[in-house]
């Protein structure tokens, strides 16, 4: 867990707040430039090893998911294509081994933290950036974040806390 140093923790706690703010307020432009400054100082100072994976497949995911649900009209935005929208799942994932590390062995609590955090954070996120989000798309947006927060768990949740 970033070998346990708590500024490391709180920096990269901060960042994905930082970045998420930018994000939802700042349209596609300012997102890519954020999310490439963040995780470029994540790769510099926090990354491990083959981390740049986790990133590479939540952005992925990201374009598969709330494509999706923007092209089944569960998402409506005011502008096009939502770069800044896909930018958050990389960014998301620059926390899963280090501040949000702690939440992984925990296996229930992942899958709560998901189907609550999940919907909470695009509802948020919608109402912050003057978009739409249906209450189906919200529901799907539970299930799906549920489902990763627990496959993120099985994978990830012996391994930070071997490495310790």
């Amino acid at each position: 867990m970033s070998q346990r140093r708590p500024l490391a923790l709180v920096l990269n706690a901060l960042a994905f707040q930082v970045g998420w703010f930018v994000c939802v307020l700042g349209g596609s432009l300012p997102a890519l430039l954020t999310l490439g400054l963040i995780v470029s100082a994540h790769w510099r100072w926090l990354a491990r090893p083959g981390e740049w994976r986790w990133w590479l497949g939540f952005a992925l995911l990201g374009v598969v998911v709330d494509g999706s649900l923007v092209a089944l009209g569960g998402i409506r935005l005011t502008t096009g294509w939502p770069l800044w929208l896909w930018a958050l799942w990389p960014l998301f994932a620059t926390t899963l081994h280090h501040c949000l590390a702690w939440l992984w062995p925990h296996r229930w609590l992942a899958l709560l933290c998901g189907a609550v955090g999940g919907p909470l954070s695009y509802l948020s996120g919608a109402a912050l950036a003057g978009a739409e989000i249906a209450t189906w798309a919200l529901v799907v947006e539970a299930l799906v974040w549920a489902g990763l927060c627990v496959g993120v768990s099985w994978r990830l949740g012996g391994a930070d806390a071997a490495q310790a």
